[in-house]
């Protein structure tokens, strides 16, 4: 029983050489012995009683672990014959003598012989000792199974498996896969059947401890981390283009940062509240206390245009949301209606009222087909896109100026419910949780991924939390100047790296999200700054809502906008402030 039977596909039962089985990792199961490799699966030591313990400057990478990562690698690049010759002069084996008969057993299906090795290879927990033997004879159980050697299988799940003691849950499926012909007509067909040797053998890998045998890739995951922690740790990074080399270390400049006005939109008559790109970057909506709103268009190379002007507001409009498609926009007047308007035509589809209240906030649920908004009297209603209401959640759950989120699964819905609280609201089990702050909250906006939301405060400063979970303060950016007004901040930039606010100084605030480091305070308004949105889809290009009447689309310094025409509303400028 140790091994499998004649009739077993040749291609199992072909043998490796101690170079193939290295090779595992680049999906190599069989192949003609390299010339070079060790004949006796195991390296040829050499001399080594002069070489240091460590290399490197630091002293803390251990030589033997060092060189063995190496050999892994190019095996797994499929350099095998340098891989053995890398083993054979440096006098450093890659796996020992019994992990590589080990290895070798697994792929031959040498079921009894590599359970017997296995107690040989120097493992002390008897818990990864048992659990490896347990994959092991699964494997060779459904093998049998395969092989319709019913009798043998039902022996080795009774003799071999079930005495382990472990996984017993496990052990009645395998049961069933013989005496359980109801388990979709054939035995055993909702289990899950016999994996390759190849894929068994890296399952083995990631059990047994690293020191006996090297996980796939595991100098490739090394250099991608120490890569990424470089990335993460340059505040500056922000482009997706960004070759890293493993030549020099990575660091990125100032010039990857939103700095330069590109465009002044003056096509407002009064102050812009409140702006938001759409989810493709295709659009900029604003709104403004002149009572209307306007839909932009952002071309290819960046130029923004005036695409509709949306009037019928008999109130300053407060704020804008796209709908998931961005097929459609909402504009909410201050304590008036909502109106629904299609972007493509700048039609107005609806009008949202609710008698004797105002409205004072509007969003979208995930599915595109209701919407809900905030009103006067501190309830959030829902509405179907035709105007039918379908709930009403009443109470103290939103103020008379208030932001509204919700999350993009639609379970939670967040809103400002007091002067210092934030309540977020599970629609399925009906719980509320809150963030309650020392300080009245002025606004607040919600990350894209739902991990993080970013609070505005009274006292000047903003607050970053993870409500993953329990909510947790986790950042404060500050330097920003409020006293007045309502002034709004925004995630943006590569993977939202960056936090984005305006200011009553009419300075644009920019902020490294992980350190809190400001990085930028970007002159040009002549206004407070009210609100701050930066392109999804370009996190090369934000833009600014300011007491000024404009609007100023910020990017690179060294980017060129193209004049679209007389139709553009809009001023292109080559330096900050100047025209």
């Amino acid at each position: 029983m140790g091994g499998v039977g004649d009739e077993e596909p040749a291609t199992k039962r072909m043998k490796l050489s101690a170079g193939e089985l290295r090779g595992l990792s680049n999906g190599s199961s069989c192949a003609k012995p390299v010339a070079g490799s060790s004949r006796d699966l195991m390296a040829r030591p050499l001399p080594s009683e002069g070489d240091e313990q460590v290399v490197g400057s630091k002293g803390v990478i251990k030589r033997v672990e060092f060189v063995r990562l190496i050999a892994k690698a190019l095996y797994s690049l499929g350099y095998k014959k340098s891989g053995a010759h890398l083993e054979e002069e440096s006098g450093i084996p890659l796996h020992s003598s019994f992990v590589n008969l080990f290895m070798q057993q697994i792929l031959d299906g040498n079921w009894d012989g590599s359970v017997d090795t296995l107690q040989k290879i120097g493992l002390s927990d008897e818990t990864i000792v048992k659990s490896a033997s347990f994959m092991i004879l699964e494997q060779k159980y459904f093998e049998l199974l395969d092989e319709e050697k019913d009798m043998d299988a039902l022996k080795t799940l009774r003799t071999e498996i079930v005495p382990l003691c472990i996984n017993g849950s496990r052990v009645r499926e395998l049961s069933s896969c013989i005496v359980s012909p109801s388990f979709g007509g054939t035995p055993g067909k909702n289990i899950v059947r016999a994996k390759s040797r190849s894929k068994l053998l890296e399952d083995l890998q990631k059990l047994l401890p690293p020191t006996l045998m090297i996980l796939d890739r595991r100098l490739e995951h090394l250099v991608e981390q120490a890569l990424v922690l470089q990335r993460d740790a340059c505040i500056f990074h922000n482009t997706l283009n960004e070759e890293m080399s493993l030549y020099t270390d990575h660091r990125c400049g100032k010039e990857q940062i939103p700095s330069q006005t590109l465009q002044i939109l003056q096509a407002h008559n009064d102050e812009v509240w409140f702006l938001q790109f759409s989810h493709d970057g295709k659009y900029l909506a604003s709104s403004s206390s002149d009572q209307s709103a306007i839909i932009w268009e952002v071309d290819m190379n960046g130029g923004v245009s005036l695409k509709h002007r949306l009037s019928g507001h008999q109130k300053p409009v407060s704020s804008v949301s796209w709908s998931p498609d961005d097929h459609q926009l909402l504009t909410c007047g201050v304590e008036e209606a909502v109106r629904l308007w299609d972007v493509s035509s700048g039609e107005c589809l609806h009008v949202y009222e609710k008698p004797g209240v105002g409205l004072v906030s509007c969003g979208w649920f995930p599915d595109g087909k209701c919407i809900f908004s905030g009103v006067s009297d501190k309830s959030i209603c829902m509405w179907e896109l035709d105007g039918k209401e379908l709930e009403c959640w009443k109470g103290q759950r939103t103020l008379r100026i208030s932001d509204l989120e919700i999350t993009s699964d639609g379970k939670q819905l967040i809103s400002t419910c007091r002067e210092n609280a934030i309540l977020l609201l599970d629609r399925e089990v009906k719980v509320e949780t809150f963030i309650e702050e020392d300080q009245t909250i002025t606004s607040f906006s919600l990350s894209r991924d739902n991990r993080f939301l970013l609070v505005n405060l009274l006292n000047q400063e903003i607050h970053l939390w993870n409500i993953e979970g329990e909510n947790k303060l986790v950042a404060k950016y500050k330097g920003h100047k409020r006293t007045r007004f309502v002034i709004r901040s925004c995630f943006g930039g590569l993977e939202e790296a960056f936090v984005a606010s305006g200011s009553e100084d009419s300075q644009v605030y920019v902020w490294h999200r992980g350190s809190g480091e400001l990085i930028e305070a970007l002159p040009g308004h002549s206004g407070a700054v009210n609100c701050v949105s930066w392109n999804p889809a370009n996190p090369h290009m934000f833009a600014s809502a300011s007491d000024d009447r404009t609007i100023r689309i910020w990017g690179l310094s060294e980017q060129k906008v193209k004049h679209r025409g007389a139709h553009s509303n809009g001023i292109h400028l080559n330096c900050n402030g100047g025209t």
